[in-house]
């Protein structure tokens, strides 16, 4: 027997042995030195990592063959690898969540500023126009524009209600002044607010600038208020959806794709790209918003177009003070008509005392100061610093970098180093999941649909509710701006008659086009209010006091008064929008 040992150990380098193939590494690479410095490094005690490779049966998610692993060593992994996960989609999101939350302060403080500026150039063109008059009666002007305000950024509602309110209260006011010999008690004030507020287009004591205000500033309004609620729907919903919640089946993924090669000690070879992708999209094919985002998206440009074309918010704005001045000089050189058909209604008057009797007129002074104002030249500075252009061209190009953010979110994520090998190496040897070599296994892509992933079970059928509600969410805020660029509003009743219908959008041709190169209309100086010659007594006699009676308070009961010209297509568009959005996201995926 020992003549044959040095002939037998002449043929051992002969035999072939196990080759480094898959898998491999536990069985050649026994020491664990490598392991105890990366974990070292990160504070792990070196006492719980053993210096050689020792039996795996403890292990639940790693290779049970040889490990440089305990328990709690692989508990912890797991942990870290979940904490680099979320760690990376956070990271990511932080950019969309970022974008959507200055677009949105942006915009609001644009339209806040406007309407503060549009107040600030009509309280200088009364001023100069009627002096002290229009300060006996600027509450009113002010009553508005606080009421518009808290439409924008409360209510959503009751703006066709603010303007004919209005409306009715301006007429409350400037009717005794152009008749200062009557006295005028309140039941005949009441009626002429409910004259102002009919429907039927009797009076018309303003003539069509009431309609032509409404049409412009209640659709440029609605859109305003669609596009910045939408704007803060879109960073909530990608707040919460990019806070992955990590399930059992993705958390053992993970582990086996950034945490097992330190338990099979080799810490620094990094996983393979393919693994990468099938396991971070596997943990995210619940979380796909797509085809909702870019239909969010989408709708969110053709209103911001809006708002810078038909819809112009700037223009809008600076129509209010012009509007009202339009209405006050249709008033004076129609006064006679007017008061004709006011004195038919509300029966006749009784005159003033001559020793009570006030006149009102301007000064010289204020006579003096009337010219008309130059809005370039009056308009204060908005917050915002900008324009809608600039706006809308800046949110143009922050979108398009959010498109298709979904299908780039893995390929961002597995871009990491610590989560993948760089792509221009993906032909050297990489981690597969089972030891060094090339990952075989196909790699998915990146919709629920193709989710039949080799690296951990997706059930597909049906996403979870929290996804169902992100998704709802975004269908609900497609809904109210696509009704807000045809001029219909889904936070409240829709009284726009003009608008409904398919065209109604394109209907601001009635005052002019808000486009790149509009200018905006002239502005004619408003006259003073002067003494109109009061109708003959003949002309209302037969009607006598029976006027009077009828003399209830409009603005208690024009939400009645104006209910009936409704269409049924303006009360059930918002029921039938968010009931079609909650049946579609209840149903099978």
């Amino acid at each position: 027997m020992s003549s044959l040992r040095p002939f037998l150990l002449l043929l051992l380098p002969l035999c072939p042995g196990p080759g480094p193939g898959l898998g491999s590494e536990a069985k050649v690479i026994r020491s664990c030195a490598e392991t105890r410095e990366a974990l070292g490094s990160r504070g792990y005690s070196l006492n719980l990592i053993p210096p050689a490779m020792i039996s795996g049966e403890h292990l639940r998610v790693c290779s049970q063959e040889y490990t440089c692993c305990s328990s709690e060593i692989e508990q912890r992994l797991m942990k870290e690898s979940e904490a680099t996960f979320r760690s990376l989609m956070e990271d990511n999101s932080s950019f969309l969540v970022h974008t959507l939350a200055v677009q949105h302060r942006k915009f609001n403080e644009f339209f806040r500023d406007m309407l503060s500026v549009a107040q600030h150039s009509l309280t200088q063109l009364f001023s100069h126009s009627y002096g002290r008059l229009y300060a006996q009666h600027a509450l009113i002007f002010n009553g508005l524009f606080s009421r518009l305000r808290d439409f924008y950024e409360k209510s959503g509602e009751g703006l066709d209600d603010t303007l004919v309110d209005f409306w009715a209260q301006l007429l409350e006011r400037a009717f005794p002044l152009l008749h200062p010999h009557y006295s005028f008690p309140p039941d005949y004030l009441f009626c002429l607010s409910r004259l102002a507020s009919s429907t039927d287009g009797s009076l018309q004591p303003f003539g069509d600038s009431p309609r032509r205000l409404r049409l412009q500033i209640t659709r440029a309004l609605v859109a305003a208020r669609a596009f910045t609620d939408s704007l803060e729907t879109g960073r909530e919903v990608i707040s919460e959806a990019l806070k992955v919640q990590v399930s059992e089946g993705c958390r053992q993924a993970l582990m086996r794709l950034i945490g097992c090669p330190f338990c099979q000690g080799v810490p620094l070879l990094k996983p393979c790209q393919g693994f990468c992708l099938n396991v971070v999209r596997g943990c995210l094919s619940n979380r796909e918003l797509e085809p909702d985002w870019s239909s969010y998206l989408d709708s969110l440009l053709l209103l911001a177009k809006k708002l810078q074309g038909p819809f112009s918010f700037e223009l809008a704005a600076e129509s209010i003070g012009v509007k009202i001045s339009e209405g006050l000089m249709y008033l004076q050189e129609n006064s006679v008509k007017v008061s004709t058909q006011v004195f038919q209604e509300c029966g006749p008057l009784h005159k003033v005392p001559a020793r009570n009797r006030r006149t009102p007129k301007l000064s010289r002074e204020d006579a003096g100061r009337r010219r008309v104002l130059v809005a370039q030249e009056e308009r204060p500075t908005t917050a915002a610093g900008t324009n809608m252009h600039r706006l809308v061209w800046e949110l143009r190009e922050r979108l398009g970098r959010m498109r298709g953010i979904w299908a780039r979110l893995s390929l961002t994520v597995c871009g990491d180093s610590r989560m993948a090998v760089d792509v221009s190496q993906e032909d050297a040897p990489c981690w597969t999941g089972s030891g060094r070599g090339r990952y075989l296994p196909p790699v998915v892509g990146g919709s629920a649909a193709e989710q039949h992933n080799p690296e951990l079970q997706v059930d597909v059928s049906r996403p979870d509710v929290s996804t169902r509600r992100w998704r709802l969410m975004l269908r609900a805020a497609t809904a109210r701006m696509k009704a807000a660029t045809v001029g219909h509003n889904l936070d409240g009743p829709d009284r726009d008659e003009d608008a409904s219908g398919s065209g109604g959008g394109q209907q601001y041709a009635d005052d002019w086009m808000a486009g790149a190169a509009a200018v905006a209309p002239p502005v004619r100086p408003p006259r003073p209010l002067r003494p109109a010659s009061p109708p003959r007594r003949d002309s209302f006699g037969k009607r006598g006091g029976g006027g009077r009676g009828g003399g209830g308070s409009a603005r208690h009961n024009q939400g009645r008064s104006r209910s009936g010209g409704l269409s049924v297509f303006v009360h059930t568009q918002p029921i039938l929008i968010l009931s079609l959005s909650a049946l579609t996201l209840l149903g099978p995926r």
